[in-house]
């Protein structure tokens, strides 16, 4: 029997396999009880350019697959709040807000212009450095039982903050790696302010409307309707140089009660699968080679910017009379990086404007922190209760009774 292996039959072949050690993956990464994206980046890298089996005639499929991951992601993550929960969170925490800016964008700034990459890189590598992932840390929270916890709106609070900033940052990433001056610089930021403007104030008010208008009884309806929504809104906040996702994030902010609750239901298997295959093509873009060279980079700035998160946690919760533990926690939640980091540097290497190595350095620096958060956010509270617990012996030691 001749086997006839045309570039479709290849391409299936190839997504199958890829599919598959995906599930393998993911079901190592639920057992250990970890994120699975550090496993997913790494099996991009087995099957990019220099890892051990490359993809050929899947890549195509992959890049957009993956597209439509970030898409999803940002959607759901709209889902999760509504305008007024955004609205007010900014206003409660907006210095919180800036403490986190400066605190954990400076190291990756830092860094990249050590590294010599520039004005560029180092606004790339601030972006990686600096957001939270907010899938690992809702995650984080809802597996420890935490959800309930005085410290979480806090968490939260200065979550949706960094979500808010992206709406920003992302248009003046566009532009300066795009080269297209000043001029083009301040016309995308302003452009992206109007629209996440008018895009918050009509959710507040007219939300309800934007519900009525994607939902259906009929549930392959309501997907079909909510999935074409997505796309489409994230195209046209492309074109108006407004990140796809920070688009698609905007729409899920609109969407609201039990339309929402619904719409998360339905959608939460595709974006895990579509999801993960973004993390895959970010790894397929990575050449693993280049990683020993930026290991040790990497590595300084996970222990900067994890000391910067729990800084941010603790001062942030401190401020609304949070006791010690809850500090603690509320730092430990935020230290994990993902999703947009990956986001932020997936698109600096689209455009070919910054330096190569910036790509498997932003690599290697989430899946230590992918791994790491999660981590810290279980060892938190026993750390915390042995050092309360051998403060009070050394102080019960240098009591005079004690004499």
């Amino acid at each position: 029997m001749t086997l006839h292996l045309d570039e479709n039959t290849v391409a299936l072949i190839e997504l199958g396999a890829v599919f598959f050690v995906l599930g393998f993956l993911g079901r190592a990464a639920s057992k250990v009880g970890v994120s699975p994206i550090p496993l997913y980046l790494i099996g991009g890298l087995a099957f990019g350019v220099g890892g051990v089996i490359p993809l050929g005639e899947a890549s195509d499929f992959s890049r957009t697959a993956g597209e439509i991951g970030v898409i999803l992601l940002l959607l759901m993550l709209g889902l999760e709040y509504t305008a007024a929960e955004l609205t007010t969170g900014l206003r409660q925490s907006w210095l919180a807000g800036v403490l986190d800016l400066v605190l954990n964008a400076t190291p990756g700034a830092i860094v990249a212009l050590a590294l010599g990459w520039g004005p560029k890189g180092a606004l790339v590598l601030a972006g990686v450095t600096y957001i939270s992932s907010s899938g690992i840390a809702a995650k984080v929270l809802s597996d420890l039982g935490r959800l309930g916890n005085r410290e979480t709106p806090v968490v939260l609070s200065v979550l949706v903050i960094e979500d808010l900033a992206m709406a920003v940052y992302l248009p003046i990433l566009t532009a300066v790696l795009a080269g297209i001056g000043l001029l083009g610089e301040i016309s995308a930021v302003t452009i992206a302010v109007v629209v996440v403007t008018v895009v918050l104030i009509s959710a507040v008010r007219y939300g309800h409307r934007v519900s009525a208008l994607v939902y259906s009884d009929d549930r392959e309806v309501f997907l079909l309707k909510l999935i074409g929504a997505a796309l489409l809104v994230a195209g046209v906040a492309s074109a108006l140089q407004v990140s796809a996702a920070v688009g698609a994030f905007l729409l899920g902010i609109a969407i609201s009660g039990s339309i929402a609750h619904e719409a998360t239901r339905l959608l939460e298997p595709l974006r895990d699968l579509f999801a993960a295959l973004f993390f895959v093509v970010f790894g397929l873009n990575t050449d693993p080679r280049a990683i020993p060279p930026v290991l040790g980079w990497a590595v300084l700035l996970a222990v900067l910017t994890t000391g910067t998160k729990l800084a941010t946690g603790w001062w942030a919760a401190r401020r609304v009379g949070v006791k010690r533990m809850g500090r603690a926690r509320a730092g430990a939640a935020l230290v994990a990086r993902g999703e947009f980091s990956i986001v932020i540097a997936g698109l600096a290497v689209a455009a070919g404007a910054v330096d190569g190595r910036l790509a498997a350095l932003a690599t290697t620096y989430v899946l230590i922190m992918a791994v790491v958060g999660p981590i810290i956010a279980r060892v938190v509270e026993p750390a915390v209760r042995a050092g309360e617990r051998t403060m009070r012996r050394v102080r019960s030691d240098a009591s005079p009774s004690a004499g």
